[in-house]
């Protein structure tokens, strides 16, 4: 588990962003597996994600997780919903209240407003950013009570540029949107690269946000040990598991 030290410093929240280490789970799948979209028995996902409550020392008997489908949607949260809810970010001001997220080469972002005590968990893939998520979860925040100035955010384990090539198509799609995003674009041996976390750190800055951290641990580098989609389909595995990462209110 890697946590933030900004928001380790708050004394106001567990949190933690989580690698394949220390779970149940078997084969592609092993160990630390959170995934339940994933093709892995129920059982052993249920006992990773109490092994990751007990370790954020959560008393609840689950995490709050969203079906996530790379959307702008979030949800503002007072309990842990009984029906399942499809989006990509959770915000909620209840304290022992764990909100999280599940990645595989997208980028996991932790949110607090230490002033107001408010809490989000962000799932930011290319799509979410190119959709303004972050941008809509920051405005919720501050129609919630609050300032720029008192929000932390942390930028988790993602894919590094280095690792992320995309197509012609992809890089243009974001030129248009903005000339300026070129910048966020590398031309190496006849091949283009994005940076997300780049992008994303660009996001949170240009809304006013100046309290940032970002773990830089990169998910498709195997040593680093984390679940990646981009790893496995290039290994041509069948399927493959998911990083979660949580956040909770003392």
């Amino acid at each position: 588990m890697i946590k933030s030290q900004i928001l380790d410093k708050t004394k106001i929240v567990n949190h933690g962003f989580f690698n394949k280490k220390n779970g149940f789970s078997k084969g592609i799948y092993k160990s630390l597996n959170c995934g339940k979209g994933s093709k892995d028995k129920k059982t052993n996902i249920n006992r990773n994600l109490i092994y990751v409550k007990d370790k954020i020392c959560s008393k609840l008997n689950d995490i709050v997780l969203l079906y996530q489908v790379h959307s702008s949607k979030f949800f503002f949260i007072k309990k842990i919903p009984k029906k399942k809810i499809v989006g990509d970010a959770l915000i909620t001001n209840i304290k022992n209240l764990p909100i999280g997220i599940l990645t595989a080469d997208c980028a996991p972002i932790l949110i607090l407003d230490y002033k107001k005590k408010i809490i989000g968990a962000v799932h930011v893939g290319w799509r979410g950013a190119y959709k303004n998520i972050i941008n809509k979860v920051l405005k919720k925040f501050v129609k919630s009570g609050s300032k720029k100035k008192d929000i932390i955010a942390v930028i988790g384990p993602s894919i590094g540029q280095k690792n992320y090539e995309v197509g012609k198509e992809f890089k243009h799609k974001f030129i248009r949107k903005n000339k300026r995003n070129s910048i966020f674009f590398q031309f190496k041996q006849k091949k283009i690269y994005f940076d997300l976390v780049k992008f994303i750190y660009h996001q949170l800055n240009s809304f006013g946000i100046s309290k940032i951290d970002v773990i830089r641990k990169d998910t498709f580098d195997k040593k680093n040990n984390f679940f990646s989609a981009r790893r496995s389909l290039k290994r041509k595995e069948p399927d493959y598991g998911r990083n979660i990462s949580v956040i909770m209110l003392k």
